[in-house]
């Protein structure tokens, strides 16, 4: 063979190697080249159709390992990890915000990104701003444009730290609803399909610590406040302090479900420190309750809540309502106490350790708190009737006053069995500016009869009724001895409608320094 042409064969053997990896580095090269763009494209792919909205990305960077453009063609870059990361997301409808992501985090491997199905294990989203507008405002839903077909992608898990959840009223002047996530968990999330998800978040008012986990989705794109919402909850350590009128520390446990923007609840809260700030007395509180919550404006509607404080069981319902126009809620209840311990709602609700008085209280009212400035007492209206059966003063010397009344009253003022008398309260009444209203207030021992109409102004404390006793003894028969005898000849003229004694008397004066009369 001639030299020449063993040139020309050793050339055509090196050559032809060299000349095909050149163009293999070349596809590989132009296939890498792909790679960034293609990911950004399938990104905004997924988030505009996931979430019905135009999307935007400040910024997007792709980390690959240092490979051998040839190793990652001829693999087709299987098993080689992508680290993503995009910063200043958003997804806005209409040019109003509806997400706003400060980082997204995922890897992908390079083998799926231009396969049909297409996997992610974690996503990482950080300093997230959630805005779902008043419901009927989201725009029709359109059809894609611009990204082609959306992308099939199913994602093991999502973690999003730092973020806050807001939903506008539709009401414009009103504050939206807002609520600090501190960290969430996504897990089983693909296109059109119910994620679990494990929640961290601190309530704003009354501050405390919530833990819930349920389902979440698939995320309504036409109005995203539809999308379905389940779970368990655990509110620990609520500190009721922040409120106006009311002390403690809050427990709560239960489940709900519906949609983010309105949903049912179903729970037990326990307060084992309840109080009133008026006399900052304590006592143990459970309540089980039902209520419907919408997230558009806050509303929350209470079906009966069955509670317990200190031994006495009562029923509510109703509603803490915002009003057009209103910038505060309406508290509106309706209250049933069929059969509650008169000492613990007075422990409750005066001050000192000690209750003057026990008894079994019955009790219907509807409670109202307008949204107006000031302080509860002032703003609070009260209208209901109320039974006390079995009355006891629990000090001694009014209840010593009471036996001997009772013992006068029937005609035996010397009988020292008449002891530890039983007395019954009836009446309705009504508050309103600070002034309690008393109607039909009847007050009743064994042998005498009181019945009073009248006011008391909490403000002042000024005292104001007036009303009739009656006695089932004469006059005389209150005495004893000589003036017995003495008042014998009177008696007639207080005998009247059916009762051996009958006046009308008044009580005015002040709390402190009542006074008793009879009415001219």
């Amino acid at each position: 063979m001639q030299r020449r042409t063993k040139w020309m064969l050793a050339g055509a053997l090196i050559g032809i190697p060299a000349a095909g990896g050149l163009a293999l580095f070349y596809l590989a090269k132009q296939h890498a080249s792909k790679i960034e763009p293609y990911i950004r494209d399938q990104a905004l792919a997924y988030l505009r159709d996931r979430f019905h909205a135009e999307v935007e990305i400040a910024d997007l960077r792709i980390d690959i390992p240092t490979l051998s453009p040839v190793k990652m063609y001829l693999t087709k870059g299987r098993g080689v990890m992508a680290s993503v990361t995009a910063r200043g997301v958003l997804l806005r409808k209409n040019v109003h915000l509806l997400l706003r992501m400060q980082t997204m985090r995922f890897e992908v491997d390079l083998g799926q990104l231009f396969e049909p199905h297409k996997g992610v294990t974690v996503v990482m989203l950080d300093g997230v701003e959630i805005v779902l507008p008043p419901k009927g405002e989201a725009p029709k839903r359109q059809k894609n444009s611009g990204g082609g077909a959306s992308p099939d992608v199913r994602i093991g898990e999502i973690l999003i730290t730092n973020a806050k959840l807001t939903i506008s009223p539709k009401d414009k002047k009103r504050v939206p609803l807002e609520f600090e996530l501190h960290r969430i968990r996504l897990l089983d999330a693909g296109n059109n399909a119910p994620m679990r998800y494990e929640a961290e978040l601190r309530n704003a008012k009354p501050p405390g610590e919530v833990v819930a986990n349920g389902h979440f989705g698939p995320w309504d794109r036409d109005e995203p406040g539809d999308t379905p919402l389940d779970g368990d909850y655990k509110f620990d350590r609520a500190n009721l302090a922040v409120f106006t009128a009311i002390g403690g520390i809050l427990n709560s446990t239960g489940h709900f479900q519906g949609k983010l923007n309105d949903f049912l609840a179903k729970g037990e809260a326990t307060v084992p420190d309840f109080y009133l700030k008026t006399s900052g007395n304590k006592l143990p509180l459970v309540a089980k309750f039902e209520v419907q919550v919408d997230g558009t404006n806050g509303n929350t509607i209470l079906k009966p809540v069955h509670g317990r404080i200190g031994k006495t069981s009562f029923v509510t319902s109703g509603g803490v309502v915002k009003q057009d126009g209103d910038q505060r809620r309406t508290i509106a209840l309706d209250v049933n106490m069929p059969a509650g311990r008169l000492e613990d709602v007075l422990l409750l609700a005066m001050k000192g350790k000690n209750p003057f008085m026990s008894g079994v209280l019955q009790m219907k009212s509807k409670v109202l708190l307008p949204p107006l400035t000031g302080k509860v007492i002032e703003k609070l209206r009260l209208n209901g009737q109320f039974v006390i059966k079995d009355a006891k003063f629990l000090r001694s010397l009014i209840q010593d006053r009471l036996d001997q009344m009772s013992r006068q009253a029937q005609g035996q003022p010397k009988n020292q069995e008449i002891d530890e008398v039983v007395s019954m309260m009836s009446g309705r009444f009504a508050l309103a500016n600070e002034l309690i209203t008393m109607q039909d207030l009847a007050f009743g021992i064994p042998g005498a009869d009181l019945k009073l109409n009248g006011t008391y102004n909490l403000g002042n404390e000024a005292i104001d009724f007036h009303g009739d006793l009656r006695l089932q003894a004469k006059l005389s028969q209150t005495q004893t001895g000589w003036k017995r005898l003495a008042l014998k000849p009177v008696d007639p003229f207080f005998a009247k409608n059916g009762a051996g004694l009958y006046t009308k008397i008044k009580i005015t004066g002040t709390r402190k320094e009542p006074k008793l009369g009879r009415e001219k």
